[in-house]
């Protein structure tokens, strides 16, 4: 029986992630809303208007004791502990994480793709390292599982933009913005520079695909039982991608989401095995006509 409490916390953070964990076998999606509600409640700190600063050490502090064994009187971080040590998630990854929640108290934006990268390992690839113990996953698993950790938070990146500027914060690199002649984020600025602004956002996106067809190099690893949902989640995000590429400015206009119909028609294909694998390569197919066009645009200037 899943505690109301985790529940609640998990169903309001991310429906995709929600909607998709539904359908993990009953022992495995009891251990999998323990994680994301101690990552959701985590998050929640850091990300509220104004920032629960003194909440989120509080909250980092009282980890380290109950990881020492003292009961904390938090469901969320009781209820980790124990998944944490009955599954034996490392200690270091748990620790790259409160780090990058940390970071987004101290740091509000990233030079270059390195360090966007760093901060993800925390924010994303080390969740998608701990999923792996959950599933008793080969360790020949892991280096997959966090690129697919990677791709989805990139997209992440994208999509919220402007929740994000909001906050004070910019996570795409300061080097990816220069190379399209931008200097800025701000809507009324991306506006007069909409091109440059669409030939950015395209550059990203390839970042998110190179990462996406790493990762499903690893579904070989996964149970059937445990990759319908892990498929659907990644293909809620590639959803993301497809409308964001061909529209950039929609960042600035709405919230870019799938609904819970196109969730559960997902998981229902992928059920069926009919994962709309045509969609996604005529995708990868335009991205490269785009491409070829674009190098063939630039050598002729060169010339």
């Amino acid at each position: 029986m899943i505690n109301k409490s985790l529940f609640q916390i998990f169903k309001q953070g991310s429906k995709t992630y929600f909607y998709s964990s539904i359908f993990f076998p009953s022992i495995i999606r009891k251990d999998v809303f323990v994680l994301y509600a101690f990552v959701r409640k985590t998050d929640n700190l850091v990300d509220s208007t104004p920032q629960k600063i003194d909440e989120f050490y509080r909250f980092k502090d009282l980890y380290n004791k109950g990881i020492k064994g003292k009961k904390t009187g938090d469901i969320v971080l009781d209820s980790f502990i124990d998944l944490q040590n009955r599954k034996d998630i490392k200690q270091e990854w748990v620790d790259a994480f409160f780090n990058s929640m940390e970071k987004d108290i101290i740091k509000n934006s990233y030079e270059n793709i390195e360090e966007t990268i760093q901060y993800m390992y925390g924010s994303a690839e080390v969740v998608g390292l701990m999923m792996s113990k959950i599933l008793d996953l080969d360790e020949k698993s892991f280096k997959y599982a966090k690129y697919l950790g990677r791709s989805m938070q990139y997209i992440n990146f994208i999509r919220d933009i402007l929740d994000d500027i909001k906050l004070g914060r910019r996570y795409l690199p300061s080097t990816e913005l220069k190379k399209y002649g931008l200097k800025s984020l701000e809507y009324d600025y991306i506006i007069k520079n909409e091109k440059s602004f669409s030939n950015f956002i395209r550059a990203q996106i390839n970042y998110y695909i190179k990462w996406l067809k790493k990762a499903e190099e690893g579904y070989k690893f996964i149970p059937k039982k445990y990759l319908i949902p892990i498929k659907t989640a990644s293909e809620m995000y590639f959803w993301t991608a497809m409308k964001i590429y061909e529209q950039p400015m929609l960042v600035y206009n709405q919230k870019i989401k799938p609904n819970i119909s196109t969730i559960v028609s997902t998981i229902v294909m992928n059920l069926v095995e009919n994962n709309n694998l045509n969609d996604k390569t005529k995708f990868f197919e335009k991205i490269d006509i785009i491409q070829e066009r674009n190098s063939a645009k630039l050598k002729t200037k060169i010339n």
